[in-house]
């Protein structure tokens, strides 16, 4: 059911305000009388109408004065002229002030109804085109704030990408002196100041990591979204990634599992996004692994997708951060109380990766028992 539309008639005539309110309110219009122009104009300022029935002349003044004052209140009000002294010039001076038609008096109830329903429509279709032109703006002021994210999104990758190339090679050269030194091949040292350097060493590892997760985040987020994607194995990607982190996991005690999958299963994406998904969630998984746990890895079929889940048996993640990781240098609480490195970067790369292959993280933990980590990838 369409909404109950109000209509004012202004008349000074009691017979003709009967006469339409009599005609119109079974037709379902909610309908108010005004017998002069002051009470009109009351009326009018007050409140808005769909439609206003409004006689020409008035006691105390000219119906056509009113058509301001019903417009400023809203301007998609239709006002339909009623008279009784219709002549050509009435009719156009009072469109030109804003009316949409008018009527003769006498008038029948049916030829009243006609012309109420023809403005209504009007009014309806005027409407209408005012919310389609608010959705066209709308939607051109959107298309305008995507546009600049996108280029603000585009000029932040960039600056990241230029300024951790620009660093990269002075940490690694620090490195490369630091090493000389701690090597002792300038001259033996304290074992206080070999400390100092260790801790210096170890410093500028921290940094060059983050350095090298800049570019890898800045790398993935101007990958291309037509660039074209082949179908890679799955099972070399993680061999690789596995052997990167062998001696890391041989360190802490950390067993290694890899349920290969069948032979010649792949998923769409590139060589390196494939690998850099995977390296950084083994990586992540022995890194906050306790001494002596395990890591499964595990390949499986999902309709027409592949999962592949990382489990770890480790400090796991607090459910409060849970919907967190993923968020640029965001890091659980526990994992930074736990003393491991790290730049809070690697699940962001993951998530740009998988967002540019059509893939999917999943993550479920408990804070202390450990965390599985779930890609799904197109077959």
């Amino acid at each position: 059911m369409h909404s109950q539309k109000h209509i004012l008639i202004v008349d000074d005539e009691p017979g003709i305000r009967i006469g339409c309110q009599r005609a119109l309110e079974p037709a379902g219009y909610s309908v108010e009388q005004a017998g002069s122009f002051k009470e009109g104009q009351e009326k009018v300022t007050a409140q808005g109408y769909d439609l206003v029935l409004l006689d020409v002349m008035l006691p105390d003044g000219r119906g056509i004065d009113l058509l301001p004052d019903i417009l400023a209140k809203d301007a998609e009000t239709v006002t339909i002229i009623i008279t009784g002294y219709a002549t050509v010039e009435m009719a156009v001076n009072a469109i030109k002030h804003g009316a949409y038609d008018f009527i003769s008096k006498p008038f029948t109830s049916d030829l009243l109804l006609h012309a109420v329903e023809q403005g209504l429509e009007k009014r309806r279709l005027s409407l209408e085109a005012k919310r389609l032109r608010q959705v066209e703006s709308q939607a051109q002021e959107l298309a305008r704030q995507k546009a600049e994210a996108e280029r603000l999104g585009a000029f932040k990758a960039q600056f990241a990408l230029t300024v951790a190339h620009e660093l990269r090679a002075p940490v690694a050269g620090a490195q490369s002196l630091l090493r000389t030194l701690t090597n002792g091949l300038v001259g033996e040292f304290t074992e206080k100041q070999g400390a100092i350097l260790q801790r210096l060493e170890a410093r500028l590892d921290e940094l060059l990591a983050l350095i090298n997760d800049l570019l890898t985040l800045a790398g993935s987020k101007t990958l291309a979204e037509d660039a074209p994607l082949q179908k890679i194995p799955m099972a070399p990607a993680i061999q690789k990634a596995l052997e990167e982190f062998e001696a890391m996991a041989a360190e802490k005690g950390v067993s290694l599992r890899f349920d290969e999958p069948e032979e010649g299963a792949g998923v769409y994406a590139t060589e390196d996004g494939l690998s850099i998904i995977f390296t950084n969630l083994i990586n992540n998984a022995i890194k906050y692994s306790h001494e002596g746990g395990k890591v499964d890895i595990a390949v499986g079929r999902d309709g027409e997708f592949v999962r592949v889940s990382v489990k770890d048996e480790g400090i796991g993640i607090p459910q409060e951060a849970l919907e967190k990781i993923g968020q640029e240098f965001f890091r659980a609480p526990n994992a930074l109380q736990s003393g491991v490195a790290g730049t809070g970067l690697g699940m962001s790369i993951v998530q740009q990766y998988l967002a540019h292959f059509g893939g999917e993280l999943s993550i479920e933990s408990q804070e202390g028992q450990g965390t599985t980590a779930s890609v799904r990838l197109r077959a």
